[in-house]
């Protein structure tokens, strides 16, 4: 099955958490382009309101971060904190975050996960499938192709809570732009809505 007839076949609900899922991805790529800055800045909520939940409310602080952003400037910023040469501030893979076991064995695991799945990594790059933006595709064709919520909850919390979490504590303390520091904000929200909803659904089952 095609992945545009799997999208026409999960609820609405679960084609927003696959769209947050690959706007998060991107954001970690690379630096945002023109087009998305636009795109965030007016995609929000008119009015805020007092009953804004913490998403809502990390959502319209990275609408007006993006609003005022200058494309070239995050670029470099984007390429200072996650690609810059040596050590940079913010490492963007996920597996450099798991305590008691070393990035080696990590990314081992996450890559034998993924090719059961037939999600391997793409011949034609050479990022590990750790970095926080593969994590969350891999994640968001679960949701797209309609895994059980067990097995998506799965790989979020061997895969992606915890170490997201903490990639996204180390962006803010390495002293961002707003954007970026908007950014980890939104991505730590969505997370617990995350954490908050496969509980909430492992309960009801």
């Amino acid at each position: 099955m095609s992945e545009v007839a799997a999208v026409a076949k999960v609820c609405e609900e679960d084609q927003w958490r696959a769209g947050l899922y690959a706007l998060i991805g991107r954001l970690f790529f690379e630096g945002p382009d023109v087009p998305l800055l636009v795109q965030l800045s007016v995609d929000t909520p008119d009015a805020e309101s007092e009953n804004d939940g913490p998403l809502a409310q990390a959502w319209r602080q990275l609408a007006v971060a993006s609003a005022s952003a200058d494309a070239t400037l995050l670029k470099h910023e984007h390429d200072r904190l996650f690609i810059g040469i040596g050590k940079t501030p913010v490492t963007p893979y996920t597996s450099a975050y798991v305590p008691g076991v070393s990035p080696e064995r990590h990314l081992l695991l996450l890559r034998q996960q993924l090719e059961q799945w037939g999600l391997g990594r793409d011949r034609s790059t050479s990022m590990p499938e750790d970095h926080i933006s593969g994590v969350c595709d891999a994640l968001r064709h679960l949701i797209l192709r309609g895994e059980l919520i067990a097995v998506q909850k799965e790989f979020f919390n061997k895969f992606m809570y915890l170490q997201c979490l903490s990639l996204c504590k180390a962006l803010t303390q390495a002293a961002p732009s707003p954007f970026y520091l908007e950014v980890a904000r939104f991505t730590q929200a969505f997370l617990l809505v995350e954490l908050e909803g496969f509980d909430m659904v492992s309960s009801a089952l």
